[in-house]
């Protein structure tokens, strides 16, 4: 292996119902079409050096998935992104690659995720009291079915931020509510319906409809300033995770490179 590439994907459409497995398919059909030069494991059944880091739930949509390949040759970036996107099918598409610098992890560039949450059927205010209840909240316990069994843990203290995106359309048959927040990845993995299972508990937000999920950025996360990097920019080094002081600290929902601006209404105790 000379070379080292990480790509961006997005996760788009009915492709956010396929499964990680499925997905990892796909990908390894869509390197061999493209031509791309993958390098393979030693031993009785080698496997294409291709890893992924930090995968978005099955049922979300994602414009930040990632995943490093080991080349066996020099290719060009910009050739393997749209080589690699023609050989994808449509909803899974190639954002960005870039090399890797030498020395460097991928997963330690991937300290949390910016993520939106659209709830139909519930109203832009009885969201934001109930947003503002939980960021109040000191802990919050949720339990979640694990592969080792039922695990309870604190679905609070992963939280950076939460906010009301007033872009949300509503009308008088129709009311719909958009929450925006960042939360870190933490141990045990808090995910988005653990937040909304913490928000049904403190404040009895419950949607009466699935709500709609997507990622919007990964990336290295600024606690002074609330923002998160771009892990593909090389110029930016990953820090050490927060210790439990700064977990417990509040911001303002950032707004990360790659994402439009928006009305977002933060909330902090």
């Amino acid at each position: 292996m000379i070379q080292r590439l990480r790509v961006r994907y997005a996760k788009r459409g009915r492709l956010r119902f396929t499964s990680h497995r499925d997905i990892s398919r796909a990908v390894e059909r869509a390197v061999r079409r493209a031509g791309i030069p993958v390098a393979f494991s030693a031993g009785f059944t080698p496997h294409p050096k291709i890893s992924y880091a930090g995968a978005a739930p099955t049922g979300v949509a994602s414009e930040a998935e990632y995943l490093e390949l080991g080349l066996t040759d020099i290719r060009d970036p910009a050739r393997v992104r749209a080589d690699l996107d023609a050989a994808l099918p449509p909803g899974l598409d190639i954002v960005d690659v870039a090399e890797a610098p030498a020395g460097t992890s991928l997963a330690d560039r991937l300290q949390a995720s910016e993520w939106r949450i659209r709830l139909d059927g519930v109203r832009p205010d009885t969201a934001e009291t109930a947003v503002n209840t939980f960021m109040a909240a000191d802990e919050i316990e949720v339990e979640r079915l694990t592969k080792k069994g039922r695990r309870r843990f604190d679905a609070r203290a992963a939280v950076s931020a939460c906010g009301l995106d007033r872009r949300a359309p509503e009308t008088a048959d129709a009311p719909s509510a958009i929450l925006r927040m960042v939360v870190r990845h933490a141990v045990p993995a808090v995910r988005p319906d653990d937040v909304l299972a913490g928000l049904r508990q403190v404040a009895g937000l419950a949607p009466p409809s699935p709500p709609l999920v997507t990622r919007l950025a990964q990336g290295l996360l600024d606690e002074a300033t609330g923002e998160l990097a771009d892990p593909l920019d090389p110029d930016r080094e990953a820090v050490p995770p927060p210790g439990e002081d700064a977990m417990a600290a509040h911001g303002a929902v950032p707004r990360p490179a790659g994402t439009e601006s928006a009305d977002v209404v933060s909330t902090r105790p």
